[in-house]
């Protein structure tokens, strides 16, 4: 029992750690490079995002169209799902391993982790 809560208090301890890996991506040219040729998924979501500013794909059974622009170190997009507009919105980026983050309204928002394949 001991080891199991030494184990169990190593593992809370590193969780931080981990968190702080995600590296941010802070130029076009990265963010490119990282996409290149690449899918972005999770579950039920697959996109491309191209370097000539178009994404596309499907999420939850909907095509998923629009643009993005990297702009003063954000990923800017508008975004369409389905016939429904999302709208504009600027997303700090970080990458750790194969895993992207998108954290809305600058980095001050909510967050998604998508899957590079």
């Amino acid at each position: 029992m001991p080891r199991m809560i030494a184990l169990v208090s190593v593992l809370l301890l590193a969780t931080p750690v981990f968190a702080e890996s995600f590296k941010p991506v802070t130029s076009r040219d990265s963010f490119v490079s990282l996409m290149q040729n690449r899918e972005l998924t999770r579950l039920g979501i697959s996109l491309t995002v191209t370097p000539d500013g178009r994404i596309d794909g499907r999420a939850f059974g909907r095509d998923v169209s629009g643009a993005w622009r990297w702009q003063s170190g954000y990923f800017c997009r508008d975004l369409y799902w389905g016939s429904k507009n999302l709208g504009p919105n600027c997303q700090a980026v970080k990458v750790q391993g194969e895993t992207v983050r998108f954290i809305s309204d600058q980095g001050t928002g909510e967050y998604a982790d998508l899957t590079l394949r």
